[in-house]
């Protein structure tokens, strides 16, 4: 389907004798934002990486751009952008320095002129010429995302965007990420923070023991929990109680 930026069919990886991945499917749509939502350990990164071109399933399919993971790996990775749990930043070079090699090592036109964009766009212009070493959490976060829009790409993959950064960071990561689906990016999310996945995500699907167990949207998947009794008010169910509610079942069965 054109509109579907991201198909993942029966995906299997095992390390050894973990099963990490059981049969995980689900679809993403261009210029949206998609949460994969679990504990750690749950099997987010491989994910990832099998997605982005860095690990190989061991079974069922997975396409990026209509470009199958495995049989097209260069032009899978032309289209995307994957940004790690630790900012990937020289904080040896100043902010402008970093953009500017980046820039070079995609052969783009006018490093200089990419730079100066990338640096207006994510509010970076004041500290352009600062050494990265002396950069805020927030900020160090946001020159690596910059970084990782160098070229374009038609989708960028956070990994744990949010982690290890305090509460006013993490407010500006997430504007960051608001900021790049109104422009047209597809945003993969993973994030073990419920109220990440509730503040950003237009989908989320959860994985729970290698399997997708629910794949929804915020609402929707509110509609899973029973409805509590009106009182004074009435108590809508947070994502939280929503997540330990979906595994309690599966745990059940």
């Amino acid at each position: 389907m054109q509109n579907q930026a991201i198909q993942v069919k029966g995906l299997q990886k095992s390390y050894k004798k973990l099963h990490v991945l059981k049969g995980v499917d689900f679809e993403v749509e261009r210029s949206s934002i998609f949460a994969l939502l679990g504990s750690n350990g749950a099997g987010k990164t491989t994910v990832v990486k099998i997605l982005t071109t860095l690990l190989k399933q061991d079974s069922g399919t997975a396409t990026v751009n209509n470009f199958d993971v495995a049989a097209k790996p260069d032009e899978v990775r032309q289209s995307i952008s994957l940004t790690g749990q630790f900012a990937a930043v020289d904080e040896i070079l100043t902010g402008r320095e970093n953009l500017i090699m980046i820039a070079r090592l995609r052969h783009l036109k006018d490093p200089r002129q990419v730079a100066d964009d990338l640096l207006n766009r994510f509010g970076l212009v004041d500290a352009a010429d600062r050494r990265v070493s002396t950069y805020s959490g927030g900020m160090r976060r946001r020159l690596d995302i910059a970084m990782s829009l160098v070229g374009k790409p038609k989708i960028i993959f956070l990994d744990e965007p949010t982690t290890g950064l305090d509460p006013e960071a993490r407010l500006e990561v997430w504007k960051t990420v608001k900021e790049l689906a109104a422009n047209g990016t597809t945003v993969f999310l993973t994030t073990q923070y419920l109220d990440e996945a509730e503040q950003l995500a237009d989908r989320i699907a959860i994985l729970h023991e290698g399997r997708i167990i629910a794949n929804d949207t915020l609402a929707d998947l509110k509609k899973l929990f029973p409805p509590a009794k009106v009182e004074y008010i009435e108590k809508k169910p947070s994502l939280e109680e929503i997540f330990l509610a979906i595994i309690g079942k599966k745990e059940k069965k």
